[in-house]
């Protein structure tokens, strides 16, 4: 009769503790297993409480019920060790690699298009969420019971690139009092030119995650789908501008190994209901269905693996990884990941870039030898560091057919101050400008400064000149040296295409000079 009440105890327990840890019953799930040892545990425990009585603790022979119990949980361990070694690297490095499909047949001007000014997504999630929380301060009747979300999904809605997020309620109390109609409303920020809308919807949103017992958006999920791994949710909207959550389905091989994606739940929040699509068949409109983090994971293991798992840990031949921060892109009405790729050798260059379709997977890489991603971003930071501006992570664009580094750099309020532009392959050539004259003149600004406007820097006429005569000016708040040669030839060279020389040239010195064409004044966009 004891044991039988310990079972009903145990199982009453093992019940809430399902409610609040939501485990997926799957095997390839570490909580499963948690779960089931937590259970067992539990199990143990409450027997032992009702024989107590009966326990010698000078005799420890009283444990001797539960060694079946401790067997139990140390055969799953063993077995649950034994299969990860075996599915691991060190025996599949093979199939670790070829989780992503890397396809470097391609070249970055010719695929990757101009850019688009009108679909340059210039704000990032901080100043989203500054603007939004700005929005949320204007109304009064709902800053006092909901808070905005700081989820703030980029997605492709109708040709705009924008980032939404929900609101949510602001406690338990503020839950109970505003649950019958639910949360009527989400927040649009446009990451082009920073418009904020509160959508305000006929039916509320009900399933949240800060929605309370049956109504909690994860526990929701997990009743409906008590076998599937859930990877991190999204929030986005679809062509009608109707609110939906996407839920990555994630498999595993093992337990917790080799993660990817298998498809996407897309749940509505209004009604509950939900529909599940394999990774091949998800719907267009949908452009989250790889989460950062997982494509990281299987891009670093496709440049880990390339030569074994020996030589990723001791010769590391040909090892690559990429770098620690990534990016959005915007364009063929997708969103695509962008993170540089660097040889373990050295962590202030890159050997080039992967783009990867967040919504197919699909990753090129794109062989562009260059400044890494946080060089740039200090290289903009020191052109106005006595103003303390701090640079955002690069956006990657194709400006006038060379890959270029877009960095926003803001004031400790987070308003974004200046533009900068660098260029990926020699991040000496920099310019900022006020963003107050708009990203296409301060576009402008760079291809004029540094002579890049339509001109191919690849093509440059090289020579060597002796210096007769040289002089600087201030013109434009830029430092502009105006040369002479033996020849009697007449160059500018302005400060930004290489100030570790031109402030100590003098006369007589030899130097290596490229520019386009001959003119009155050369105009030089390279200097040795």
């Amino acid at each position: 009769m004891k044991n039988f009440i310990s079972i009903i105890i145990t199982f009453v327990i093992g019940f809430i503790l399902y409610y609040f840890m939501l485990p997926a019953f799957n095997f390839h799930s570490v909580d499963f297993w948690i779960f089931l040892i937590l259970v067992l545990f539990t199990y143990f425990i409450v027997n032992l409480f009702f024989n107590v009585e009966s326990i010698d603790f000078k005799n420890y022979k009283f444990f001797s019920g539960y060694k079946y119990l401790g067997i139990i949980v140390i055969i799953c361990i063993v077995v649950i060790g034994s299969i990860n070694f075996i599915l691991s690297p060190l025996f599949n490095s093979k199939s670790y690699r070829n989780r992503i499909f890397v396809d470097s047949s391609t070249e970055f001007v010719s695929e990757v298009p101009l850019v688009d000014f009108n679909s340059l997504p210039l704000l990032d999630k901080d100043s989203s969420q500054k603007l939004g929380d700005r929005v949320m301060g204007q109304m009064p009747e709902l800053v006092s019971q909901f808070y905005v979300s700081d989820i703030y999904t980029q997605i492709n809605y109708n040709g705009s690139v924008v980032r939404v997020t929900p609101l949510e309620y602001d406690g338990v109390i503020k839950y109970f009092s505003n649950r019958k109609d639910g949360i009527k409303g989400y927040i649009s920020v446009d990451s082009v030119n920073g418009e904020v809308h509160l959508v305000k919807l006929d039916k509320g949103l009900r399933y949240m995650p800060s929605s309370m017992f049956n109504e909690n958006l994860y526990r929701k999920l997990r009743f409906s789908y008590p076998t599937k791994i859930f990877g991190d949710v999204s929030f986005e909207i679809d062509d009608e501008g109707i609110p939906y959550f996407i839920v990555p389905v994630i498999s595993y091989s093992g337990v917790g190994l080799k993660r990817d994606v298998k498809g996407v739940i897309i749940f509505n929040p209004v009604d509950g209901s939900s529909n599940y699509y394999d990774s091949l068949s998800v719907p267009k409109w949908v452009d989250n269905v790889y989460k950062a983090d997982v494509i990281l994971e299987q891009v670093n293991d496709w440049g880990k693996y390339t030569k074994g798992f020996w030589n990723s840990i001791f010769g590391q031949r040909n090892v690559v990884a990429t770098t620690d921060g990534y990016n959005y892109m915007a364009y063929n009405d997708d969103i695509y990941l962008y993170t540089g790729i660097t040889s373990l050798a050295t962590d202030e260059s890159n050997i080039g870039f992967i783009l990867t379709n967040m919504r197919t997977k699909e990753t090129k890489y794109y062989a562009v030898p260059g400044a890494e991603e946080y060089s740039a971003m200090a290289s903009s930071e020191g052109q106005v560091q006595q103003m303390g501006y701090v640079s955002t992570f690069p956006l990657l664009i194709n400006l006038n057919g060379r890959p270029t580094y877009l960095m926003s750099l803001k004031d400790n309020a987070g308003l974004v101050k200046m533009y900068s532009f660098v260029d990926v392959v020699d991040y000496q050539k920099v310019v900022v400008t006020d963003s107050s004259l708009g990203i296409r003149e301060a576009s402008r600004n760079y291809l004029t400064k540094l002579g890049l406007d339509g001109v191919n820097v690849d093509k440059l006429i090289v020579k060597k000149i002796k210096i007769k005569s040289i002089n600087s000016y201030i013109i434009d708040g830029n430092s502009v040296f105006f040369i002479v040669d033996e020849e009697g030839n007449k160059y500018s060279v302005n400060i930004s295409v290489n100030k570790d020389i031109l402030p100590f040239l003098s006369v007589g010195d030899t130097v290596s000079v490229g520019y386009p064409v001959v003119d009155d004044v050369i105009k030089v966009m390279e200097i040795k």
